[in-house]
């Protein structure tokens, strides 16, 4: 394949691959807790770039829900919870009160204590302070948990704002980080400036299709024109 199309083969998948990266960030800006992935180009020993995607672990913003079991954490860190998959992490804190007054999420799944125990809500007023620590009319239950791991650990993306960690590497509860009560943690991808992106990135994938339609035309009329003339 001559250098212009495959140059212009390899733009192409690199801005397809930006394109459905960024949709999809788009359609996850209102979805608490969700981190938007971002695209780069990588060269792998050769002149033509693949595009990797890589997650942004930036903050979202924080609403003010007024829940007493609404959680969001300020800092580094995840929430821990059980999943039918197994221990997963994420920063949505949408939770509430389940039948069996244990503390779960939005999709029922309990939530770990720093001891990685289901967390005990029993009736009476709740207060959750900085610290995680759950009280119930000024009882201490138990410590919700906010875990990190080691500077340069890759997660992996599960769903929307779930997270696993590589096999082998440890967690560690969180000390840089504060619990807030009554607010939940937005997306970290903003609405407007994900469509203007997405605009973008439609324009430039338009463009390198265009370009190669263009040397697609051209080779052909090189190979059965002016070919067979040599």
């Amino acid at each position: 394949m001559p250098d212009g199309i495959q140059s212009a083969a390899s733009a192409l998948r690199y801005w397809e691959r930006k394109q459905e990266v960024l949709s999809n960030n788009l359609a996850n800006a209102t979805t608490d807790g969700f981190k938007a992935e971002r695209v780069f180009a990588r060269l792998l020993g050769t002149a033509f770039p693949t595009a990797e995607a890589a997650t942004d672990f930036r903050v979202g913003t924080f609403k003010e829900t007024g829940s007493p079991l609404d959680l969001a954490i300020e800092g580094d860190g995840f929430f821990l919870v059980q999943t039918a998959n197994g221990l997963r992490f994420t920063r949505d804190g949408s939770f509430h009160r389940s039948q069996s007054g244990t503390l779960v999420t939005s999709s029922g799944e309990p939530v770990l204590s720093t001891a990685n125990k289901p967390i005990p809500v029993p009736p009476g007023e709740v207060s959750v302070g900085a610290d995680g620590v759950l009280s119930i009319a000024g009882g201490a239950v138990a410590t919700v948990g906010v875990f990190t791991f080691p500077s340069g650990t890759q997660l992996t993306a599960e769903g929307v704002n779930r997270y696993s960690s590589p096999t082998g590497i440890p967690n560690a509860l969180s000390n840089n980080a504060e619990v807030r009560q009554g607010s939940i943690e937005g997306a970290n991808q903003d609405a407007i400036q994900g469509t203007l992106n997405l605009m973008m990135m439609q324009r430039q994938a338009e463009m390198m299709q265009k370009t190669l339609t263009i040397f697609h035309t051209e080779f052909n009329k090189f190979a059965s024109e002016d070919l067979p003339r040599v």
